[in-house]
């Protein structure tokens, strides 16, 4: 005897759970359960599946017992014979995941039609045309499903034969086309060395394991990768006594939800055929009719199914997507499912549950994936529209874009001024970059991961980007550039998807955002959860405004280094980087400072009452000045074509600057805090620019609060130092003003060493931050921009990472370190704040993890705020319960 029940009757599955049975065995087992008209059947569990695929294509012992077993049983239910020649019974075979995979894997009908069982049914039924057009359709499924002939083999005959009888649609055909058609599939199926089994038992068992091999098809392994579904799960199998919808014009099929999917509109939205089978609804051969054209068809059968939607929707809580047939008027119901759902029609299925009393404010909280607000704030395509898709990139920045090819910012900058819509497309953005980013619809590069520079500032802007599409070919000289094998040239449109990475020829259609009044609701229930608070990322007054439009409670991040990008702030910085003397470099910081005040002034402002976490410079000072590259080709045309002397050795004397501070690792290099060491004036600078702001604001009513964090902070005598200067600065500003100033002074903390010393750091800080995506790259000893570009998509491929671990937190490497900063920290001060700045701020699993750790807040793009926001509330109820 086996030692486990791998066979469950419909009748006996209720108290199964959806894991064992899979989603549709254990959905057909409860509505048997609640006396719902289900024709009877059997499942064939997930763990008969997972021992299939493991042991190479063996069912488990005992199986084929426990299905004869079964099949007995439901040939008493249905008082038809397997196999026999006067009552046939014939079965559907369909999969069932865990999870929900609509499409992906494979179903046979009519199972258990052979040359015999054909005329039974005719005999049977009276309807000899019936039975004939069941038995082609099952050996067409078979054939493809579990022999591997291939569709066209068997639609090419289907479509001469129709072209010969000179009609449209495939019930036009007579018994004795179809008794024709019946040979030729055969005769197809032998054509390819395949048999067609005549006994009905083999039949199922072949079926059974299509099935299960089907779970390792190429559509359902990029299903799940796209959704996140495990491999293991498997599918179960559903055996289920066929119930015909093509017997008459009493019969039918259908498919509807219990509300509109795309909208949420509370009205039952699907379509039904008369005298069909189930594929044909979804097959396109016939135009089908709007469900609720059923109550003028068959308005007993109507009304009855109504009251079922409404009672499976009451069970299920949710939304329901619903089959059924209709036999000899006999309503049926073959499957039900939670319906798949746009963001819209979630976020207002659940509001409107709430409100009918079926939800509670947390459950309905629960329903939504984070993810999918990305759809609601962004421009997206329409999903009608018809795409030429040229090549596919990362989804770097998420949004629809449209534009003229432009190759250059300066480009860019000065058509949108004239009105234009332009694409800028580039090898890889710079900070010399940023206005024409600003200036364009959307950005397109060939090289650079989804934490490249582009990546970075498209997503603090939200702007669609899409990075690192290594399809393109760019030709600055030329003007064009190429991808597989097309030409497209500057002024040339081209449109992008940065949700999905695809770069798409000519305009295409786009979908406006719109925010409805469920949204705020869902939101707003979602800030009553108590737990993490959400802070944003923002550079400047429009990001901070963005931000607080979203809900965020202040600002986590100010990148100090991006105020330096604009293009009146460049040459200032160039000078002060390139100045041969203090009084040189003292007077372009000068300048500097006034500028700076004035953005920490409106940034501080638009925040007034929330806290501001402003970042000191951080990157090496070689990406503000040009590229080395650029200068040799500058400098070769000048010595060649015999140009300007003083601008020769200008740009002599520039390239001679650069080329000393160039770093065979920058990143590792002479930046953040090293640069506040070696370079203490421009930190100072910056102090005065932040406490200056502050102490206007304070002197016109404002509230500011600032915290001043220390980048890459490895050594806690580096925070010592530079915390002294920073709180000098605060001591003269107060002096002069008589004002007293609400700011902390706190560490970034992005480098193993300093989660392994959080106890000291936190001892001197008043905060600190994680930086994650530094932590991850010096934590892997990867390089971020070297590794999405080039071997992370082979290693999420083999296996070796589950996730980008620049996307979402590594919880086993970077994710105990930041456990232990946690620890560490919390132990020397209890009460420090603690929050998170990198990229992984805006992502749901990593909101989890860093509400599992005790993390105060988490920070990031203003566009991802009400993402973080959904995502912290979700964290908080799944700890409670």
């Amino acid at each position: 005897m086996p030692s486990r029940t791998y066979v469950y009757s419909f009748a006996e599955g209720a108290t199964k759970d959806k894991m064992l049975l899979g989603g549709k065995g254990a959905n057909l087992a409860v509505m048997t359960s609640i006396g719902l008209p289900v024709p009877p059947g059997l499942t064939i569990t997930t763990e008969a599946c997972s021992e299939y695929l493991t042991s190479g294509g063996q069912l488990p012992p005992g199986l084929e017992d426990q299905l004869r077993e079964k099949l007995r049983w439901l040939e008493k239910e249905t008082g038809k014979a397997f196999g026999d020649e006067s009552n046939p019974l014939l079965v559907s075979v369909r999969s069932g995941a865990p999870i929900s995979m609509p499409g992906m894997m494979d179903t046979i009908l009519n199972l258990g039609l052979n040359d015999r069982t054909v005329e039974g049914l005719a005999n049977a039924t009276g309807d000899e045309r019936f039975a004939f057009d069941c038995y082609r359709r099952f050996i067409q499924m078979y054939g493809e499903v579990v022999l591997g002939v291939e569709q066209f083999e068997f639609e090419g005959i289907l479509a001469e034969l129709k072209h010969q009888r000179q009609v449209q649609f495939d019930y036009e055909l007579s018994p004795a086309d179809l008794r024709q058609l019946v040979v030729d599939y055969k005769q197809v199926v032998a054509r390819k060395g395949k048999v067609f089994p005549q006994d009905p038992l083999e039949q199922l068992l072949m079926a059974v394991r299509a099935v299960f091999g089907s779970w390792n098809n190429h559509r359902a392994i990029v299903y799940r990768k796209l959704n996140n579904i495990p491999d293991h799960l498997g599918t179960a199998v559903n055996v289920q006594a066929m119930v015909f919808g093509n017997m008459g014009d009493d019969s039918g099929t259908g498919v509807a939800f219990t509300r509109n999917p795309a909208t949420g509109e509370k009205k039952i939205y699907g379509e039904y055929l008369i005298n069909a089978q189930g594929e044909d609804v979804v097959a396109g051969i016939r135009t089908p009719q709007p469900i609720a054209s059923l109550a003028q068809d068959m308005p007993e059968i109507y009304e009855q199914f109504t009251r079922i939607c409404e009672l499976l929707e009451r069970h299920y809580r949710d939304m329901q997507d619903i089959e059924f047939t209709v036999e000899k008027g006999k309503l049926y119901i073959l499957q039900t499912r939670s319906g798949k759902r746009t963001a819209a029609a979630a976020i207002r299925i659940a509001v409107e549950m709430v409100q009918e009393g079926m939800l509670t404010k947390e459950e309905a909280l629960l329903r939504i994936q984070p993810s999918q607000l990305d759809q609601l704030l962004h421009r997206r395509i329409d999903p009608s529209a018809n795409l030429d898709v040229l090549a596919k990139g990362l989804p770097a920045s998420p949004g629809a874009a449209c534009g003229r090819i432009v190759f250059s910012a300066d480009e860019a900058d000065a058509l949108a001024q004239k009105g234009e819509k332009v694409l800028l497309v580039r090898t890889e953005t710079t900070p010399d970059d940023i206005h024409g980013m600003i200036a364009a619809q959307g950005i397109l590069t060939s090289r650079g991961g989804m934490t490249s520079h582009a990546a970075v500032v498209a997503r603090g802007m939200g702007k669609p980007c899409v990075c690192g599409c290594e399809a393109l070919r760019i030709d600055y000289d030329a003007q064009q550039l190429l991808v597989n094998g097309r030409v497209f040239r500057r002024g040339d449109i081209l449109s992008i998807d940065g949700t999905t990475g695809r770069v798409i020829a000519g305009e295409i259609k786009m979908i406006e955002p719109e925010l409805s009044e469920e949204f705020n609701t869902l939101l707003q229930w979602a800030d009553e959860v108590p737990g993490l608070g959400v802070r944003a990322n923002a550079d400047n007054p429009v990001d901070a405004k963005k931000a607080l439009d979203f809900g965020a409670k202040g600002i986590g991040l100010v990148r100090t280094e991006h105020m330096f990008m604009a293009t009146d702030r460049l040459p200032l910085a160039q000078r002060m980087i390139l100045a041969m003397d203090k009084e040189e470099r003292a007077a372009a910081l000068e300048a500097l400072q006034t500028l700076q005040e004035n953005d920490f002034y409106e940034i501080l402002k638009v925040m007034s009452g929330y806290p501001v976490c402003i970042r000191l410079l951080d990157p090496p000072l070689h990406e503000f000045l040009p590229a080395a590259e650029q200068l040799l080709v500058d400098i070769t045309t000048l010595r060649l074509t015999g140009g300007n002397v003083e601008e020769l050795a200008r740009k002599e004397a520039l390239l001679s600057k650069v080329r000393s501070l160039s770093e065979f690792n920058p990143m590792l290099g002479h930046r953040g805090c090293r640069l506040g060491v070696t370079f203490p004036e421009i930190y100072r600078m910056q102090a005065k620019a932040i406490f200056n702001a502050m102490a206007r604001l304070l002197q016109e009513g404002y509230e500011p609060h600032v915290e001043v964090e220390i980048p890459l902070v490895g050594n806690i005598k580096e925070l010592t130092i530079l915390k002294e200067e920073v709180n000098r600065i605060a001591a003269e500003v107060q002096a002069e003003s008589r004002l007293t100033l609400n700011y902390h002074v706190g560490a970034m903390i992005e480098l193993p060493r300093a989660c392994l010393i959080a106890d000291q750091i936190a001892a001197e800080s008043g905060f600190f931050t994680f930086g994650t995506n530094d932590l991850t790259q010096t934590t892997f000893g990867f390089s971020r921009d070297d590794a999405e570009g080039k071997f992370l998509p082979q290693y999420l491929e083999a296996g070796i990472l589950t996730e980008n671990p620049f996307a979402v937190i590594d919880r086993e490497g970077v994710g105990e370190l930041m456990r232990i900063a946690v620890e560490r920290g919390r132990k020397a001060k209890p009460r420090i704040s603690i929050g998170i700045c990198g990229e992984h701020g805006g992502n749901p699993d990593s909101i989890e993890f860093c509400y599992q750790i005790g993390l105060d807040y988490v920070s990031c793009s203003p566009y991802r705020v009400p993402i973080a926001r959904l995502a912290a509330a979700q964290a908080a109820i799944k700890r409670a319960t």
